[in-house]
């Protein structure tokens, strides 16, 4: 009966050390990362995991140690992993709505430069602003008319 303790602990030890590692992986990515969408990806995907695996030691901890099932620990896990990647979906779709800039690795025809000028981001914002306008009063001119 020790050692199956003992085993036990070991696994619980192990997956809050890989739930730590990834986190600090996540935490690179976050810093490391060129733009928005990159970086709601590590923040997401990645911390998502290491919360996972992280809670799932805990609770195997605190049912060999301790000898009661955590209820708080399990809904814990069930609504950081619903919420965090519909937040994660949420703030990226806000972004790309808004024109963030996304960074791209082998810029096609359209895109020469990576590093782009405030100048030309003020101009590209002109633009997108133009066109959801347009399309404003086109949807309330059709409104209007029904």
């Amino acid at each position: 009966m020790k050692m199956m303790t003992e085993v036990l602990m070991l696994i619980a030890a192990l997956f809050v050390f890989i739930g730590s590692v990834i986190s600090l992986i996540s935490a690179i990515g976050v810093v490391r990362f060129k733009d928005v969408f990159l970086r709601i990806h590590a923040a997401t995907k990645s911390s998502t995991a290491a919360v996972l695996l992280t809670l799932v030691g805990v609770f195997i901890y605190l049912i060999v140690n301790q000898g009661y099932v955590s209820v708080r620990t399990l809904l814990a896990l069930v609504f950081i992993n619903i919420t965090a990647p519909v937040g994660g979906h949420l703030i990226s779709r806000a972004a790309y709505r808004t024109g963030a800039y996304m960074y791209q690795k082998y810029p096609n025809s359209e895109n020469v430069d990576l590093i782009q000028s405030s100048a030309d981001e003020e101009t590209k914002r002109k633009l997108r602003i133009e066109k959801r306008t347009k399309r404003r009063k086109k949807v309330y001119s059709r409104l209007d008319k029904d």
